[in-house]
């Protein structure tokens, strides 16, 4: 089973909360537990602009590319701008695409990167240049692959990009399950926004999330679900407040796949954020989540 994953994803971000390494770590775990063999890894190319465009200005890709973005445009992106930087973001963005197209395929597609929920047609942010998940939508409705599809954003953060983009679409249902008094401080409407108050744990996430996510999946009947599996959630990260455990992690993904095998619906996995104290707890989370889709969508694959 392939996965997609580039090195060119660890960006040095100097001092920066958001910890690049990871997603080599991850990959390097992945391998150790032998959920993936060395040949499963897939580096993809950069996106070619005529896909980002589906979703963003060519306005908007051109300053990316040459380095024309305004000292506030840098301090709504909050990331250090560099090449590499833009490599990455290139790369990322043809990594969910792929994951996507392989989703359809196998009924499993896992990008280890990607994720860039906040990003808008017009501008980044939040850590995010580029809507890869949103991009990948586009493109395979283009190709004809897909009519309909939902993102099920469980991020610490609500999705607001993507929310914004599909905002007028009633063939793509948004759903962002998140921390409600967190950073965005304005938000976007999802078709289905569970917004929880600092401090929920468990329990209380997944009676929410298990309530509000299952009616919604069963009604549209999508033919493509991007999971966008956010780390952030978790008891110990950095950025969110949340209280959830390593256990009711992996309980949220398994709702996800399980809910998805139960309709035939494929799965596309997309990181996000993860900001733990500790990086091994965030990279841990992401391997348990790849390693349940796993097990769940396709037994016997390792």
């Amino acid at each position: 089973m392939k996965m997609f994953y580039s090195p060119k994803y660890e960006v040095e971000l100097g001092e920066h909360i958001l910890p690049t390494v990871k997603f080599r770590l991850i990959k390097e775990k992945l391998i150790e537990l032998g959920i993936a063999k060395p040949w499963d890894i897939e580096e993809p190319p950069p996106a070619v602009d005529e896909d980002i465009s589906l979703v963003h200005t060519p306005a908007y890709i051109d300053k990316v590319r040459r380095g024309r973005l305004t000292t506030d445009e840098l301090a709504v992106l909050d990331l250090p701008y560099s090449k590499e930087l833009v490599e990455a973001a290139w790369i990322g963005v043809e990594g969910t695409i792929r994951a996507a197209r392989y989703a359809l395929e196998t009924k499993l597609g896992i990008h280890i990167g990607g994720g860039g929920h906040h990003a808008y047609p017009d501008h980044g942010a939040g850590y995010c240049l580029f809507n890869d998940c949103a991009i990948a939508i586009r493109k395979l409705k283009e190709e004809g692959r897909i009519v309909k599809a939902m993102v099920v954003d469980c991020d610490v953060h609500q999705g607001d990009g993507t929310a914004f983009i599909f905002r007028e679409d009633p063939t793509v249902f948004t759903c962002s399950v998140h921390q409600e008094d967190l950073y965005p401080e304005v938000k976007q409407q999802s078709d289905l926004d569970i917004g929880l108050e600092t401090g929920v744990g468990d329990d209380q996430y997944l009676e929410e999330f298990s309530r509000h996510f299952l009616p919604a999946l069963e009604i549209f009947r999508p033919q493509l679900l991007v999971y966008v599996a956010g780390a952030d959630p978790y008891h110990d990260d950095q950025e969110g407040e949340l209280a959830l455990t390593f256990e009711g992690l992996e309980r949220r993904d398994q709702v996800v796949f399980q809910e998805a095998k139960r309709r035939r619906v494929p799965v596309a996995v997309v990181l996000a954020g993860g900001y733990a104290r500790r990086t091994a707890d965030t990279v841990a989370i992401h391997v348990t989540t790849i390693r349940t889709g796993r097990h769940i969508v396709r037994p016997g694959m390792g």
